[in-house]
């Protein structure tokens, strides 16, 4: 959105990408103790692909473009206590990395407070124009 609310569209695309972002994360991290039969589909993390919007030469800031799940085997856990364990003990634990997760909202929040910044310095500046005709 080009014109003199373009930063505020800006940052506000930011905020709105980084509360689904901390939303994401906050359901991937309260998922860690999730863990399933061995014939079941195990709880995979979800990650969210991020692209800038607006066209070429002219951005517009942020949108979701997708959400992707982690990839790979999950780890298998023995606890034949467990009520879903199969006939040896077995069950599955969730694909997440619980320090990477932990990481990313440290960043998702960061981000979020950065966004937030931008929105009202720009807030301020445009108020600080409108008073100079008074």
């Amino acid at each position: 959105m080009p014109g003199p609310f373009g930063a505020m569209h800006n940052a506000a695309s930011g905020v709105s990408v980084g509360q689904r972002w901390i939303d994401t994360l906050s359901h991937n991290i309260a998922n860690i103790n999730t863990y399933t039969a061995t014939d079941q589909e195990p709880f995979r993390a979800r990650f969210l692909v991020i692209e800038e919007a607006g066209s070429a030469g002219s951005t517009s800031g942020v949108r979701l473009q997708s959400i992707t799940r982690a990839e790979g085997d999950a780890p298998i856990v023995f606890d034949p206590e467990h009520p879903l364990a199969d006939e040896n003990g077995i069950v599955q634990g969730p694909l997440i990395d619980l320090s990477g997760q932990m990481t990313d909202l440290i960043i998702a929040s960061r981000h979020m407070q950065a966004n937030s910044r931008v929105i009202t310095a720009a807030r301020e500046a445009y108020e600080s124009a409108l008073s100079i005709g008074r």
